[in-house]
């Protein structure tokens, strides 16, 4: 707990005008992957996962927390969106939960140890909601918690490595010193590297095949010199951070959405239980969008693509709530090409006397933990935009957004404000600047796959 002023989210939220003013002046930048920038080339690193394999090192920037007993899968029933009719022992699934009124609170992976363990896997949200769930509910289940490096001076149990591109499974069969078992799409095998029991999951990042791999975290230091003595044969990379932050918009992915819990009682025990040190209580809010409800920023699953994975078979938390938002106009996912001489106006802005624009980190643009920019057609506000990167294999700056699905189509150009408003916040990583629009033209498919 932290043993400063405040002990709880909501403890801390009575000291600000409203939930957006305490998240938009929160110090933190963008998102900690704790693990070195570079290796060799940020732009090299990302062609890997295209042109032959990269390997990153999960272990350090996701929070796990494992679920053990009798009532776990009646747990994430009554939590998940999803259907837990196809989940259990060796399975994996992408879990979505939501609050009563049918806004998203995250994502994460789901991971099926046996048939009665589990551990959710990805940034805080998820793993907390299911936490204080388990807590307060009336579930038989043990918690073992598994801090993110940033918040845990202590070692992670497990190291997790992710391998990806053309060249993956040839590597992992050469490293592994035998033919790999047939593990099927979002579900779990077992492998042996260096001697070492290793864990397999069939999870394609950026849509390039290959496996998610973890173990004890004494093995980790084996299991890795056993890649990287066969990489080079397999033009193997190593991946940054700085790469590694580009992957999921490439890919499609929103990583952070906004965690839908900053308002209403029925959310007020879980703010009360949540620290005031913790993730949701300092996640910084960025961009060119504002307003002073919260509310105005929260998502559902079909803003986030994941309207696909709303299934009514089961009851949990928010379905009633989602069955009205399933037949109202949503927000579809699309991916926005920003227009070129747009980008370099805003590069050539930092150089000479002027006004400067806000400055765009290469290859990672966005600031913030939640970063939302408006989105124009015409006079009218259609959408948001989110996180905005560059990458060798796109070759051009892009984002992933969410865009009025009435105005969705292939081709159509709509513009990004880029900035903030009066040229700044209280956040540390923002310059003063001015604000401008950047042209960027709509895809729904992704980009590298039009080249």
């Amino acid at each position: 707990m932290n043993t400063g002023k405040f002990q709880s989210l909501e403890q801390k939220l009575q000291n600000y005008s409203n939930p957006v003013e305490m998240l938009r002046h929160a110090k933190v930048g963008g998102y900690a992957f704790p693990f070195p920038g570079e290796y060799t080339n940020w732009r090299d690193e990302q062609e890997a996962w295209t042109k032959s394999v990269v390997i990153f090192d999960q272990s350090f920037h996701m929070t796990d927390v494992y679920f053990e007993g009798p009532d776990v899968k009646r747990l994430i029933s009554d939590l998940g969106v999803n259907t837990m009719k196809n989940f259990g022992a060796n399975k994996a699934k992408q879990l979505v939960t939501c609050t009563p009124e049918g806004n998203v609170i995250g994502d994460a992976i789901l991971f099926g140890h046996t048939d009665e363990k589990i551990s959710v896997v990805g940034r805080p949200s998820v793993p907390n909601w299911v936490d204080f769930n388990a807590r307060t509910g009336n579930y038989d289940v043990e918690i073992t918690r598994d801090e993110r490096t940033v918040s845990n001076a202590a070692d992670r149990l497990i190291y997790r490595y992710q391998i990806q591109g053309p060249n993956a499974l040839d590597l992992i069969a050469k490293a592994s010193g035998s033919p790999l078992p047939d593990i099927k799409f979002f579900n779990l095998g077992d492998i042996k590297i260096a001697g070492k029991n290793v864990r397999a999951l069939n999870h394609s990042m950026s849509r390039s095949k290959g496996l998610e791999l973890h173990g004890p975290i004494e093995d980790r230091e084996a299991v890795l010199e056993a890649i990287l003595a066969v990489g080079e044969e397999f033009g193997l990379r190593r991946g940054g951070s700085r790469s590694y932050s580009t992957v999921s918009p490439e890919s499609g992915w929103i990583p952070s959405p906004m965690p839908a819990i900053y308002s209403g009682d029925s959310m007020k025990p879980y703010r009360e239980w949540l620290s005031a040190s913790g993730f949701e209580a300092n996640a910084s809010l960025g961009g060119s969008f504002y307003s002073s409800n919260i509310e105005d920023y929260y998502q559902t699953p079909w803003d986030l693509g994941y309207g696909r994975h709303v299934k009514f078979d089961h009851d949990f938390i928010g379905r009633e709530a989602l069955e009205k938002k399933a037949e109202m106009p949503h927000r579809q996912k699309v991916w926005l090409q920003w227009n070129d001489e747009d980008v370099m106006r805003v590069f050539a802005s930092q150089l000479g006397d002027g006004d400067r624009f806000k400055y765009m980190e290469t290859p990672n643009a966005y600031y913030s933990i939640l970063p939302f920019d408006k989105i124009l057609l015409g006079d009218q506000m259609v959408g948001l935009s989110t996180y905005t990167v560059f990458t060798a294999n796109v070759r051009h700056w892009f984002s992933l957004a969410m865009v009025d699905e009435a105005v969705v189509e292939d081709g159509k150009e709509v513009r990004v404000v880029w900035g903030e408003e009066d040229g700044g916040s209280n956040k540390p990583i923002v310059e003063p600047h001015v604000q401008t629009e950047i042209r960027a033209t709509i895809s729904t498919k992704r980009l590298n796959e039009r080249s």
